[in-house]
């Protein structure tokens, strides 16, 4: 498929402004685990998914992950071209979670679209509104709710988006994206097995109980 039928907003540019994006557009596939934005002095550009799945996480001082938000296909990552907004001090990391194939709007490029289209401008502000409802639901699950309901929620998160009881994780991995340690969620998931609530194996958790896990979740 092509990128016009990706982009959202893409017949309410003028001709001109189609122009500038297809005639600096790249398309790139990449291999799970390749970063492709790394904090606020990278400015990738505007990262358009058509199939796969992109992680974004920021760092603690001490080394530590925490996922902030995930980009499956058809959407657009904003903050992998943070040079163009000025005002906005959020520094990520992109990652992708598995083989991705997408675009790159160079970000001088979009900049100036943005500037001189308003459709550009509006669905930008949406992007940009919809990113940061996301931080601030993570910030209140981590203030307000317990590990373990937390744990729980991205269990069962994982299982809607793999669309399997079987998840291919590790203890660390779970842990970077909760930003915990990886002893902390080991204890958890043992706490879940002898409830009776998942099946560990290495690299693996199964999910045994759906609706435990979502009473715990929700309780």
């Amino acid at each position: 498929m092509d990128f016009q039928e990706y982009f959202p907003i893409w017949d309410r540019l003028t001709p001109e402004h189609q122009a500038m994006i297809s005639n600096s557009l790249m398309e790139r596939s990449v291999k799970k685990g390749t970063v492709l934005h790394n904090g606020d002095m990278d400015c990738t550009g505007l990262l358009l998914i058509k199939q796969g799945q992109l992680r974004a996480y920021i760092l603690s001082e001490e080394g530590r992950e925490i996922t902030v938000y995930r980009l499956f296909d058809r959407d657009m990552c904003l903050f992998s071209a943070s040079c163009i907004l000025r005002s906005v001090q959020f520094s990520v990391v992109i990652q992708a979670e598995k083989d991705t194939g997408l675009w790159i709007i160079p970000a001088e490029v979009y900049q100036r679209v943005m500037e001189r289209s308003a459709p550009a401008a509006n669905f930008t502000n949406e992007i940009m509104a919809a990113r940061f409802s996301e931080v601030m639901w993570l910030i209140e699950q981590i203030m307000w709710k317990s590990l373990d309901k937390r744990v729980a929620s991205f269990l069962l998160e994982e299982s809607a988006i793999e669309g399997a009881a079987r998840l291919k994780l590790t203890h660390e991995t779970i842990a970077n994206h909760l930003g915990t340690h990886r002893e902390v969620i080991t204890r958890m998931l043992r706490y879940f097995q002898n409830e009776g609530l998942v099946k560990l194996s290495r690299g693996a958790v199964e999910l045994l109980d759906s609706k435990g896990l979502e009473a715990l979740r929700d309780s």
